[in-house]
């Protein structure tokens, strides 16, 4: 996940397949792109994708986001890159518990302020203090590129109402929600799961593109208003999206975004390397994990009735199948 290229996003185009690529068709031509180079494709309006390109995006384990016009609005996601479950079950149990749950978002809220000792601030005075530093942020963007700043006004159902820099911050944000997005479900995560913000689908997307909007996003927003400021013409979704896609590739950002994501769950200073292991076990409320593919029971079996040809049935991981499907 960590070695991709971040995001690829696409509007009025046709999307198939050749090989081991998919094709981008729209009115200037035909591009191909390696599916497996991808971490997240962006689909916007007038796109169409044929059951071939999914099917080489879903091996590949290329998280697709269905979205709107310039990407800022959310319509569906893909599957997971991984096939274990284990920071899922981590992060369902670190929210499930108030102690855990606060510890969790303070690690988040001391991430902004790696210079200072914060270790005896309550959760809200955090709080407080990132509101302070964002509003700080955004004064310094707006004196260093003069681009005048009111506050955060959108409308997420019209993009052209805002002014030209909440356009810009929209498109911005809306690209690193895309690549957040991509790694947690990458992860085999939960996006609804947060813990700084909460009862959201994607509470846990926006947790994590937080870390990064100071450093990333916001600035990008200003110089993109700035520059069109001075052209008139210029596609501010589009500029932007480019300056955050060169950003985020040249600040290795999947790869800080993966490792904050395995350290705060995890608590370990070093990285996991088991994205591709394929774990599938059986829960005991005494032994915790089973193993699964094996037939249990043969103590309640009759040995007058048993049938040599099916001695071993269900030692493969297959034999689940059926089960599920009841």
């Amino acid at each position: 996940m960590k070695e991709r290229l971040s995001f690829l996003y696409l509007e009025r185009s046709v999307i198939n397949r050749a090989e081991n690529s998919i094709t981008v068709t729209d009115t200037r031509g035909t591009v191909h792109v390696p599916a497996g180079a991808l971490s997240v494709l962006m689909l916007g309006p007038g796109t169409k994708i044929t059951h071939r390109a999914m099917e080489l995006i879903g091996d590949c384990g290329t998280s697709v986001i269905w979205v709107g016009e310039r990407g800022v609005r959310y319509y569906a996601h893909g599957r997971p890159l991984t096939h274990s479950s284990r920071l899922l079950l981590l992060q369902a149990a670190l929210v499930s518990n108030v102690r855990s749950h606060a510890a969790i978002a303070r690690k988040m809220y001391e991430m902004r302020f790696p210079n200072e000792d914060v270790s005896q601030k309550t959760v809200q005075q955090l709080r407080g203090m990132e509101g302070a530093r964002v509003r700080s942020v955004y004064r310094k963007a707006s004196q260093e590129t003069n681009v005048p700043w009111s506050g955060r006004e959108y409308d997420p159902d019209n993009f052209e109402s805002g002014s030209t820099v909440n356009q810009a911050l929209s498109a911005a944000h809306a690209c690193l929600y895309g690549v957040a997005h991509s790694v947690i479900v990458a992860l085999g995560c939960s996006a609804g799961l947060g813990f700084v913000h909460v009862g959201h689908e994607r509470s846990f997307v926006y947790d994590i593109a937080d870390l990064y909007k100071a450093e990333i996003t916001i600035p990008i927003a200003f110089q993109t208003a700035a520059k069109a400021e001075m052209d008139a013409s210029m596609d501010i979704g589009s500029e932007t999206r480019r300056a955050v896609r060169d950003a985020i590739a040249n600040g290795k950002i999947l790869e800080r975004c993966a490792r904050d994501i395995r350290r705060l769950l995890t608590g370990e200073k070093t990285d996991i390397e088991d994205l591709e292991m394929d774990v599938l076990q059986l829960w005991d409320d005494k032994n915790s994990f089973l193993r699964s593919g094996v037939s249990y029971g043969a103590e309640f079996d009759d040995p007058e009735s048993s049938d040599p040809e099916e001695e071993g049935y269900g030692h493969i991981a297959e034999d689940v199948g059926p089960a599920l499907d009841l």
